[in-house]
């Protein structure tokens, strides 16, 4: 459009519309992509038939529901102040529970009845490796004992404890978990070298209510409810991981760039999934495109915002430079990440 990229006193031109007619026609490219995103994932969702509902379907020995008296057949309708809806409501409170006794509710024949419920601890093994295939290392998680130990990305693990993976993460995770094995030996191929590393796994602690849920009846407005639900809790997964990435709690190794995608997407299963990625880069392309950095479109609503608080614009060569600036540094990460996505596959 005639001065987007350049400024033009010519009538009807991009900078000679209003502030918010400008920042309307930056913002519509990435809508696009997040509307698009979230209505493939939605037609995905409602035409899936594995929901389950917060009614309880069966209780296991030994947790805290069931000792607490919770029955088949009752609703949780809310844990700990948050309203429950399904199986990742509940998950979602007991992540953050760290074990804590939590106010429970449940509905049983018409009757609300409320209940202090303390969580079943249990304790998993946790080495902070991501792995992908053949048993190469995606990503090691901050201050594990991993990274503790100098493993890093694009390590290949081919041996455990002495005995050959070949290839096989299954078994990697079937002996790290093993009972009253603490330690173990890890062989890794790094370039052309081999490298033996004792790893101590840390024990992480999960807490749960020992329930399972009901699935829901396949009718059509369960489709459409549950649909709408799962496609909230895509959209703000989305948003939780940027925020993630800018707090510290995912690194630039665990990115992708268009190499690490269309690996992934070359390996999809099936058209579902290759749709499901579908609607996901889609969704990831247009809220990323609308952050808050020069050169992305959100760069350009941020300075349209600046020139609407000052009432003038800027000066034309600095919003240049600013833009040039934003460039370079998003070319340099592009590099990097496409480095990382090429060390990965081969």
């Amino acid at each position: 459009m005639e001065g987007e990229e350049e400024r033009s006193e010519n009538e009807g031109s991009f900078s000679k519309a209003s502030i918010p007619k400008r920042i309307a026609i930056v913002i519509a490219g990435a809508t696009v992509n997040i509307i698009f995103g979230l209505v493939v994932y939605f037609i995905l969702m409602a035409t899936s038939n594995t929901y389950v509902t917060n009614q309880i379907n069966q209780t296991i020995d030994g947790y805290a529901a069931q000792e607490i008296g919770i029955m088949q057949g009752d609703k949780i309708i809310e844990l700990g102040g948050k309203k429950i809806k399904n199986k990742y409501d509940l998950d979602k409170v007991m992540q953050k529970s760290n074990g804590e006794i939590i106010n429970l509710k449940i509905e049983r024949n018409g009757e609300i009845l409320d209940y202090n419920i303390k969580p079943t601890e249990v304790k998993n093994k946790s080495t902070g490796i991501y792995l992908g295939e053949n048993c190469k290392i995606l990503a090691i998680e901050k201050n594990s004992s991993a990274e503790k130990q100098g493993l890093k990305a694009n390590d290949e693990i081919i041996k455990i404890n002495n005995e050959e993976i070949n290839g096989d993460t299954n078994k990697i995770i079937e002996i790290i978990q093993q009972k009253g094995l603490n330690t173990i030996l890890l062989t890794i191929k790094r370039g052309d070298e081999e490298i033996k590393i004792e790893l101590t796994p840390d024990y992480v602690s999960s807490y749960y209510l020992g329930v399972n849920l009901k699935q829901a009846e396949k009718t059509f407005i369960n489709y459409i409810i549950y649909g709408g639900i799962e496609t909230k809790e895509f959209a703000f997964s989305i948003l939780d991981n940027i925020k993630m990435l800018f707090s510290g709690g995912v690194s630039v190794d665990q990115m992708m760039g268009p190499v690490g995608i269309s690996e992934v997407v070359a390996k999809t299963n099936g058209v579902r999934e290759f749709i499901y990625m579908l609607a996901l880069i889609s969704l990831s392309l247009g809220v990323t495109n609308l952050l808050p950095i020069p050169a992305l479109d959100g760069g350009k609503i941020l300075i349209l915002i600046i020139e609407a608080i000052r009432r003038k614009p800027l000066n034309e060569k600095t919003e240049i430079n600013i833009q040039l600036i934003g460039f370079s540094i998003l070319i340099a990460l592009s590099l990097y990440i496409t480095y990382n996505d090429i060390l990965r596959i081969f």
